[in-house]
């Protein structure tokens, strides 16, 4: 099989906000406990996280980190994770049917965070709460000094603000199973009147509202104009969620479904951009995609059991175990991501340990990398700069998810301080290795750095804490540059990093 593409120096499509490299953790299954916070493990610091699991995320160098939920939050009460552990109480969580021990709240996952490089995302309870509790928590986290809340967080131990930026008004409150759902026009006017008290007390605040759960909800894509309707003026971003899955095993059609995502932030935006002009506004609204990964291999499992447990202290619920399969879906997600620099300013993977996540640790023992820590790692780290329009030329196939879908989907990103540029490039085709030929258009001088593969010839090959190496980058031999053009040989099956000094 053969394919083409051109990529020209100045057909921009927008610098892509380095927190689309974001991630999430909620208080669910092992996630926190016994994933980020395992007192008496042999790696805990002095505050009872995991160092192996920090060097991890920090190699990630994960920008963002939204918490603490997720379905959790909407029945969560702050207050009861702060002040002497001791004297907090074991409360239940209502999303999960769960014990929450509240040995973790806003002041641990604080000190987790700069111990980790990433910055907080925090998300207020607007399902059993509002607009109040809001308020104290806005308070609590970044007011020096001086008021009721800021002084108990002093009186805590922490006298510096943290200063949070980035604040989730709610979780998926469109979504029937969530506590406190809410009707469109319900949840804007409690969205709006939240974020116009949060930016009375700061208006450099960045503010995101809840959108549509996924594309199929049916409410969506109606759910996202009522909403930005009622808070438009006040608000800065709009959430969206997609999990992908493959229950019927259709390799195909799997590796087809990141069409659909592209689609959904296409759809979204126009929304966006039609609540705009409706209000003869000249402030734009980007989209914080702050949920997002492969979720289905012990989904429904997972929503048998956690729906007649008898409200286990952090179980193991919803650990994922990946395969090279899911590395491909995983690696095309964030090339739409980059592609939609332009609308799409924030990303969360969800999530970050134990529960869907490219991390996983044993109780008291080892931690390692599933497969796909490593498309997101190379995206995270070498997909920071421009993102600039590529124009492909393969082959296509029909799907059950969406018809006329490139064998070949291209990714590319100039980092000027660099100077490089980074060509990520998945070979979608089952069996048929992929003569790629890509025109650099603007970039007479390029040299080739290195071409990264990531390739196993079984779809559903693992990693695992005995044998964690099973699926990992590898460099790949064959790539030449000449007179501006990359000349690349592409696997089957396969992920590709091609690194170009310009």
């Amino acid at each position: 099989m053969k394919a083409k593409a051109v990529v020209h120096k100045e057909f921009r499509i927008g610098r892509i906000d380095d927190r689309v490299y974001g991630a999430f953790l909620e208080h669910l299954g092992r996630a926190i406990y016994t994933g980020i916070y395992e007192p008496g493990h042999p790696s805990a610091d002095e505050h009872g996280f995991r160092r192996d699991v920090i060097e991890m995320v920090r190699e990630l160098n994960v920008p963002v980190t939204r918490y603490p939920g997720g379905n959790f939050v909407s029945a969560y009460n702050w207050e009861d994770g702060i002040g002497p552990k001791e004297s907090r109480p074991v409360t239940l969580d209502y999303a999960w049917r769960t014990k929450e021990t509240n040995e973790v709240g806003i002041d641990e996952f604080a000190a987790w965070c700069e111990a980790a490089g990433t910055e907080l995302m925090l998300a207020v309870n607007l399902g059993s709460r509002g607009l109040d509790e809001a308020r104290g928590l806005l308070e609590y986290c970044n007011h020096p000094g001086g008021s009721r809340w800021s002084d108990l967080r002093i009186k805590n131990g922490r006298r510096e603000p943290y200063d949070v930026r980035l604040w989730c008004l709610g979780n998926e409150m469109d979504g029937p199973w969530q506590v406190g759902h809410k009707t469109a026009y319900e949840y804007g006017r409690i969205a709006n009147e939240t974020a116009k008290a949060m930016k009375a007390f700061d208006p450099t605040l960045q503010l995101v509202a809840c959108g549509s759960s996924h594309s199929f909800m049916p409410t969506y894509p109606q759910w996202e104009a009522d909403v930005l309707d009622e808070c438009y003026d006040n608000v800065d971003y709009l959430s969206l969620h997609m999990y992908f899955e493959n229950y019927e095993d259709d390799y195909l059609n799997f590796l087809a479904k990141p069409v659909i995502l592209d689609r959904y932030i296409q759809t979204v935006s126009g929304v966006i951009d039609y609540v705009k002009a409706k209000k003869r506004s000249k402030k734009d609204i980007y989209i914080s995609f702050d949920e997002w990964n492969v979720w289905y291999h012990c989904r429904r499992q997972d929503n048998d059991n956690f729906k007649n447990w008898d409200w286990p202290a952090a179980p193991a619920l919803l650990e994922e175990v990946y395969n090279f399969e899911d590395v491909l879906v995983v690696g095309c997600i964030l090339n739409t991501f980059i592609r939609r620099a332009d609308r799409v300013r924030i990303a969360c993977i969800a999530q970050l340990v134990n529960a869907i996540a490219p991390i996983t640790t044993e109780r008291g023992g080892r931690a390692f990398r599933h497969t796909i820590y490593y498309p997101y790692l190379l995206a995270s780290r070498h997909g920071r700069g421009e993102s600039l329009a590529v124009a492909v030329d393969a082959p296509r196939y029909d799907a059950k998810a969406a018809d006329d879908v490139p064998y070949i989907d291209v990714a590319a990103v100039h980092n000027q301080a660099a100077g490089t540029v980074a060509l990520f490039v998945v070979n979608k085709h089952p069996d048929e290795e992929t003569e790629l030929t890509v025109d650099l258009a603007g970039f007479p001088s390029a040299r080739l750095i290195e071409h990264i593969l990531i390739h196993h010839p079984d779809l559903k090959a693992v990693n695992s804490a005995d044998a964690p190496d099973v699926v990992k980058p590898q460099l790949q031999n064959g790539s030449v540059v000449e007179d501006a053009r990359v000349l690349c040989r592409l696997k089957p099956r396969s992920y590709n990093l091609i690194r170009l000094s310009v």
